[in-house]
């Protein structure tokens, strides 16, 4: 019998697509993937280093995977791993810990994969780190997530993913035309274009920092793909979002448009400390071109509360500045300190209770702005892509412009762009979607 191995994993979206191009190899050194929950021989855990608290996520994941089966061999990979290969190393039953580099060798590393007495450490200095290892994820859903960048150079205050994934580099736009196409020999209709910092395209030596071409010119490149019915872009720093970007994608067939744009925060003083490469007039410029050539894009915004320094004033400009803007949907992140970055001794601490609260704050008002969004799309004709499953005999899928929406389960519409005109909205951040015309064929 093939030997199992099982996967979880955390953070981003292209934490899912490494750990789906990881299991693909090792299934061709001979392994068996199966669910995390069946007691695999082998459980890999892809850590991230965002994680509030990546340590005791980590010792848990690992406690459950032994309780499963008492001699899976745990792999610890990913960011987090990079950061405190160390203090993995320490947790009960870890087995294997594999820093930036090596991670894409984990099969040399299973010949032999019974339990260890002491952890087996494979790290490096994060500039060893300097090559592009292509990616993508499938078969988990029908959205494929394809890496066209990693790493970042920007030295913003509070963030250690320069330290857990090194310099900014990229695949050449060659080579994930080739990707895509073989993404697309495989079903998949939509792609999702994922990276550490994505508007920073086109390094391809991450030992320097010259473009060899942009974010752009890969778009212009994948708008040609005609057997891939949508690209979305996952995240894109405001300051990267070019003019040329912004009216490319209206005009477009295949850019989905949908853009999610990191502001942090709505007040330049935080800005300045946070080390970030734009104003809040910048931000409001950008959303204000997206709007006025794509009314309905969806344009979702992540954001930072109890910054070292981030005053009750502070919090509300922030607070104020989204209730006013023409956004989406928020995603929060309570700021938490991290080892080895800037902000790690800044004075004047937010206290606990006041991040939490501050964050609940802004996760209501997340909720306003995605049912507002929704409602003023109630009456509109989309198309959109069905996933695989029925949930209580319905199917959902998502529009180009990121609406969830749900439909009677039909079988012979997965996969298939459907037409729809949102019928109304139900209160569960879904719409029941009528279908127009049952199928777009060609």
């Amino acid at each position: 019998m093939k030997p199992t191995v099982a996967f979880h994993t955390l953070g981003c979206k292209l934490n899912f697509a490494e750990t789906s191009t990881i299991g693909l190899q090792l299934k061709n050194a001979g392994f068996q993937k199966i669910e995390f929950e069946s007691g695999a021989d082998v459980v890999v855990i892809n850590t991230c280093s965002v994680t509030e608290n990546a340590n005791r996520e980590c010792r848990l994941i690992v406690r459950r995977a032994l309780q499963k089966n008492p001699e899976s061999f745990i792999a610890v990979i990913g960011c987090y791993a990079q950061l405190k290969p160390e203090e993995i190393s320490n947790i009960e039953g870890v087995d294997l810990v594999l820093g930036a580099t090596e991670k894409f060798n984990i099969a040399e590393y299973l010949n032999d994969y019974s339990k260890r007495k002491n952890t087996e450490v494979h790290s490096c200095t994060i500039g060893e780190s300097n090559f592009f290892t292509p990616a993508y994820s499938f078969g988990e859903r029908k959205r494929t997530f394809l890496k066209v960048q990693d790493g970042c150079n920007y030295p913003c205050t509070y963030c250690t993913i320069p330290l857990a994934r090194g310099s900014s580099r990229s695949a050449s736009i060659e080579e994930i035309v080739n990707q895509v196409y073989e993404i697309s020999s495989k079903g998949s209709k939509e792609i999702v274009l994922t990276g550490v910092n994505i508007g920073d395209f086109g390094i391809y030596d991450g030992k320097k920092e010259k473009h060899e071409s942009s974010f752009y010119d890969l778009l212009k490149k994948l708008d040609t793909i005609d057997s891939i019915e949508r690209f979305r872009i996952s995240s894109i720093e405001p300051n990267l979002l070019k003019d040329e970007i912004i009216d490319f994608v209206s005009t477009s067939e295949r850019i989905a448009p949908h853009f999610h744009l990191p502001l942090q925060s709505g007040s330049d003083k935080i800005l300045g400390l946070m080390k970030r490469r734009y104003k809040r007039e910048l931000y409001t410029d950008r959303v204000s071109r997206i709007k006025k050539s794509m009314p309905s894009a969806c344009i979702g915004v992540d954001v930072i509360v109890g910054f070292p320094g981030e005053t009750e004033t502070d919090f509300l400009e922030t607070y104020n500045y989204l209730n006013e803007l023409d956004i989406s949907y928020l995603h929060v992140f309570t700021y938490s300190e991290r080892e080895n970055t800037e902000a790690f001794s800044f004075p004047n601490a937010v206290n606990y209770s006041e991040r939490k609260r501050r964050n609940k704050m802004l996760r209501i008002l997340s909720e306003k702005k995605r049912q507002s969004f929704y409602r003023t799309n109630i009456g509109n004709p989309y198309t959109v892509l069905f996933e695989d499953g029925s949930h209580e005999g319905f199917m959902h899928g998502y529009t180009e412009n990121y609406i969830k929406v749900k439909m009677p389960y039909v079988s012979s519409l997965i996969n298939i762009p459907v037409q729809v005109h949102l019928d109304k909205f139900d209160g569960s951040l879904c719409v029941n979607a009528l279908p127009l015309i049952h199928q777009i064929t060609g």
